[in-house]
Order: C-alpha cells, then sequence, then structure tokens
C-alpha cells in the first residue's frame, strides 16, 4: 500500500525511501517540464571517508550532521533523443555507488480510458493520443535502487504538486525499476 508523505519522510522510513523523497523534492524545486535526471545514490559515511573533498563540498563534512544514510549525487544531463532503455542500457556503475535513482515525467491515463485506447497504434501514435485525451494527467515518477535488490518509487501528479500529496511504494513504477537494477548486473 502506497503512503502519502505528510510534511517530510515518515519517521521510521527507510534510508532509500528517504533519498527518493528527497530527489523528489529536488525535482519539484525545478518545476515541471525537465527532462529525466539520473542520480547515483552513495553510502553516506563511506563518501566523508574515501572522497572527503565531495563531501564537504556538498555539506556532509560533518559526522554529526542529520545527512541521510544514502547521499543522491546527480550525473551528467541524459543524452538528447536517446531512448531512455537504450541510454540506462549504456551505464556501468563504479563499486562505490551503492544504488541510482532517475526522475521522468509522463502522461498517464487513468484506469478508466485504458478500455478507449485505440488498438493497433504504434507507440509514437500511441503518446499523441494519450497528449490530447482529456483524462491525462502528467507525472514526476522518482525511482530508485539499490544494489541489495531493494527498491523505492514517489509518483506527483502535476494536479496535486504538494509534498503532502507524494505517493510512495516499491512497486509503484516497475518497469523503470528494473531498467535501473540491469545497470547493476554486470
Amino acid at each position: 500500500m502506497p503512503n502519502v508523505s505528510s510534511s517530510g519522510p515518515p519517521m521510521a522510513a527507510s534510508p532509500l525511501t528517504v533519498a527518493v523523497l528527497e530527489i523528489d523534492e529536488y525535482a519539484a524545486g525545478l518545476g515541471w517540464d525537465q527532462p529525466a535526471r539520473l542520480f547515483a545514490l552513495v553510502d553516506t559515511a563511506k563518501l566523508r571517508v574515501q572522497e572527503p573533498g565531495l563531501a564537504a563540498q556538498l555539506g556532509l563534512d560533518s559526522p554529526d550532521s542529520k545527512a541521510a544514510t544514502l547521499t543522491p549525487i546527480e550525473q551528467e544531463e541524459l543524452p538528447p533523443g536517446k531512448a531512455l532503455d537504450e541510454f540506462l542500457a549504456t551505464i556501468a556503475w563504479p563499486d562505490a555507488v551503492a544504488g541510482c535513482a532517475m526522475t521522468v515525467e509522463r502522461l498517464m491515463l487513468p484506469p478508466s480510458a485504458e478500455s478507449s485506447v485505440p488498438e493497433g497504434l504504434s507507440d509514437a501514435q500511441l503518446t499523441k493520443w494519450v497528449a490530447k485525451h482529456p483524462d491525462r494527467q502528467e507525472v514526476r515518477m522518482t525511482v530508485a535502487v539499490l544494489r541489495d535488490g531493494a527498491r523505492e518509487s514517489a509518483v506527483r501528479l502535476r494536479e496535486k504538486d504538494s509534498p503532502t500529496e507524494v505517493l510512495t511504494g516499491a512497486g509503484l513504477v516497475p518497469g523503470l525499476a528494473e531498467a535501473l537494477a540491469a545497470t547493476f548486473e554486470s
């Protein structure tokens, strides 16, 4: 059952949930109509030891700081025009990376509209059809996976763009979670 955040992560939230909500909040601050963004998730304590300069730059250099267990580090912009699955297939993470996360914006239809989807449309035609549908909803999905298989997602509707309206759950965006998990398989 997805949780709805009420001003920040729940007290007993896992480090992965905290990281997903932190990335969602960051993406929300950038506004809508943004490109997909990719993040490496690193162990904050290890980062302080192995990369003290970077930790200081990120404001994580004090061991008693209230830093989360996982620190998201935004990666370079995704290459324009390259399909997301093709791009993700090219990624190999160094051992220091504990997990990764991605934010993407998509148009979605409510389940009630699925029966009216015309059959035989190409992906491009389907995308255009959804974009014109009166019940379409814009969503921002943030999905994170760890090397150990843990997954978490946050979904924010554009029409309910508030931190208190963010749905979280491990299985909300299974396709993207699978694609991100595959970046750790070598």
